[in-house]
């Protein structure tokens, strides 16, 4: 897809006072300029006017896409602006409702120096001012309006000639029905008001709550549970759970309740065990390993569930001298059930921890662009091996590669942590800090001489502080969000893994993102390659069939007929099968277990340990009988119409099945494509268990 084509899909009027009549654009012309820009292209302080004037998005369920809304102040000017959203009307009545949509509003922050050009590929935009720092409209805990507060998101003025803009996330609901929604948002002031349109597209698929890209990046302040969820909101995991930093000697307090209270509201997966072995950079010193029962009651303090990883030491390639020492805290490490996560490119005298198992003592290798260039081979020797590769930023370290700095492109956000990543085979991403603030960190970004002589803007910094803006937390910039759009991005292709189509996933991205030297500048490419792979994981679920109904959804009693309707947009005839299981799991092991041949017309019920099946017909005399339950050919039939099928079982449920089970089914069709098995029900049973 073209730019131009991109952009236009944006573009359709603006809608004013009053209703739009395509004769009486003039009659209705908005009071003042409103326009649309997509996520990647950032606007100044005083561009001219664009003409996209429709948001159109596409997005799955769990997804959050975002569009800005760009203000422009007329001719003195606007005062008392507000922005909203409305709900978004979906078919068949369903509705996302606004409070799915979160506004900010962006901040400008002047560039007084650009960062160290290298006069490569990749080149920073040089000094100036950049939208970067989100207020939020509302409290992202609780929902209430933000207001009274040193920076406020609105009510705001606009100043004749300048531009402000506004960000927005629209996040898509994992109980969303697929299709078409519209919506709009409102801008209103003193001065008039002009309706922008809002089209979504939901596609027939949904991301994963829990991202599979991992990451690790680390506050050094002491903030509370509120910041941390805010990172984890992006899909970005904080390096701890705890209020030490990243150079602090261990032990360092755990704090497992907290833990427990961001795995169940925000997703939180993983952490860092925080013994730090001193050993970074120019720094060849390693303190001695933690024994094997350190490290394990040290694990034994974290929340079940949680991906346990030790961050041990951080650009120690050249320090050989540690070698046999890392080698070490690795094999107490392994003994212990945890990675040994470093930070450097793989080199052979690590590629064994001493165990004799061939394990390497460094499971998580973590890199900079240029380093991965560097060991190329040596990094498709470990990941042969089993061993993970991250991919990391800080600084300006190359020519070519993306920068992590406010005066480059957000392309370089979105790629590395996305379709860089996917290409390269990198499975996590790392960065050292997110909260080094300055004495006035929402108008102060620049760190002139800190880092070296030159400048770094923004480095470290991918959060601002809440109190400013009157929340507990820490607000997003939105270079944040380029990072959060990257791993949706990556869960694109990941998803396209699981049902076969990777490698076609890989050669479609290729085209935009290569390698570290090769990727696109055209926020137009990145989404129309998006929307490519979302086109067709959505054709592919689509296909699926699908189960609509069991019945009854709460069963009671030590027998009943099961009516489970199923369908296929092929056609009921195009179903191969369906599975049906009782019990009180997804286990074919002492369970009710039932497979329906459509195209045979028979019936088969597992035996107690679920390695072999007996079969009669539907509809038949005969009868089915394992420990768990029996099965009655008569009174069981299958009878299909359009695109479904009912299947009716004739089932009584053992004494030993006494209180609640679970009612799983799973249907595939002809083309060999299944749901999985989905709790449809439950079935209470009478009887002593």
């Amino acid at each position: 897809m073209e730019k131009q084509e991109f952009y236009s899909a944006f573009r359709v009027v603006f809608l004013g006072i009053g209703l739009f009549v395509p004769g009486a654009l003039l009659q209705n012309a908005p009071p003042f300029a409103v326009w649309v820009l997509p996520s990647l292209v950032r606007v100044g302080p005083a561009d001219v006017p664009g003409t996209q004037s429709t948001a159109s998005l596409y997005a799955a369920r769990g997804d959050c896409q975002a569009v800005q809304i760009v203000i422009q102040g007329p001719a003195g000017g606007l005062s008392n602006v507000r922005v909203s959203a409305s709900d978004l009307a979906g078919p068949g009545g369903y509705v996302i409702p606004s409070a799915h949509i979160t506004l900010y509003r962006e901040l400008f922050v002047q560039v007084r120096e650009s960062s160290p050009n290298w006069n490569g590929a990749n080149q920073p935009l040089g000094s100036g001012w950049y939208a970067d720092p989100l207020v939020p409209f509302t409290d992202p805990d609780t929902g209430a309006d933000l207001n009274g507060a040193a920076i406020d998101a609105e009510p705001f003025s606009v100043q004749a000639g300048a531009n402000a803009a506004i960000w927005a996330d629209v996040f898509v609901d994992r109980g969303a029905a697929a299709g078409e929604y519209t919506g709009s948002f409102i801008v209103a002031a003193d001065q008039g008001s002009v309706t922008v349109p809002l089209a979504l597209n939901v596609w027939n698929f949904e991301l994963p709550a829990t991202p599979s890209l991992k990451s690790s990046f680390a506050f050094w302040t002491p903030v509370p549970d509120s910041a941390l969820a805010e990172l984890i909101r992006h899909r970005l995991m904080p390096q701890r759970v705890s209020g030490c930093s990243p150079s602090s000697p261990a032990p360092c307090p755990v704090l497992p309740a907290v833990e427990k209270k961001l795995m169940d509201s925000v997703g939180l997966t993983m952490t860092d065990l925080h013994f730090w072995s001193g050993a970074s950079g120019g720094n060849c010193v390693m303190g001695p390993a933690p024994s094997v029962a350190q490290f394990q009651a040290a694990a034994a303090q974290h929340q079940p569930g949680l991906f346990l990883f030790n961050y041990t030491a951080d650009e120690i390639g050249n320090c050989t001298n540690l070698f046999p020492l890392l080698r070490q805290w690795a094999l107490n490490m392994h003994q212990a059930g945890i990675d040994n996560l470093v930070v450097m490119a793989p080199t052979p005298e690590l590629f064994d921890d001493g165990s004799g198992t061939g394990r390497s003592a460094v499971d998580i290798w973590v890199v900079l662009p240029k380093m991965y260039d560097a060991a190329a081979g040596q990094i498709a020797r470990v990941l042969q091996k089993g061993d993970s590769v991250w991919s990391y930023n800080s600084l300006v370290q190359d020519s070519y590669s993306p920068k992590w700095e406010i005066d480059f492109d957000p392309l370089d956000y979105r790629l590395q942590a996305g379709f860089l990543s996917e290409s390269l085979h990198l499975t996590g991403l790392l960065y050292w800090r997110v909260d080094r603030w300055s004495a006035n960190p929402w108008t102060e970004v620049n760190n002139e001489g800190v880092f070296s002589s030159g400048n770094y803007p923004g480095e470290a910094m991918l959060v601002y502080p809440g109190a400013q803006v009157g929340i507990s937390g820490v607000a997003p910039s939105m270079r944040l969000k380029y990072l959060r759009d990257g791993e949706q991005d990556y869960e694109y292709v990941e998803i396209l893994k699981s049902i076969g189509q990777g490698d076609w996933a890989l050669q479609t991205i290729h085209n935009i993102a290569a390698d570290w030297s090769h990727w696109t500048r055209d926020p137009a490419a990145l989404e129309s390659v998006r929307r490519k792979l979302g086109s067709q994981i959505d054709a592919y679920y689509t296909q699926l069939p699908a189960i609509v109904s069991v019945s009854p959804s709460a069963a009671a009693g030590a027998t009943q007929t099961l009516n489970v309707v199923v369908s296929d947009t092929a056609g009921y005839a195009n179903l191969a099968g369906v599975n049906v299981l009782v019990g009180p799991t997804v286990d074919g092991t002492g369970a009710c277990w039932i497979y329906y041949d459509a195209t045979g017309g028979t019936l088969s019920l597992a035996t107690d340990r679920g390695d072999a099946w007996n079969q009669i017909a539907a509809g038949s005399s005969g009868t089915l009988q394992n420990s768990q339950c029996t099965l009655q050919g008569a009174g069981s039939s299958a009878a299909g119409s359009g695109n479904r099928m009912t299947l009716s079982l004739n089932l009584s449920l053992q004494p030993v099945f006494a209180g609640q089970q679970k009612i799983y089914v799973r249907v595939q069709n002809q083309q060999g494509k299944v749901t999985g098995y989905q709790a449809m029900g439950t079935w209470t049973v009478p009887g002593a268990p």
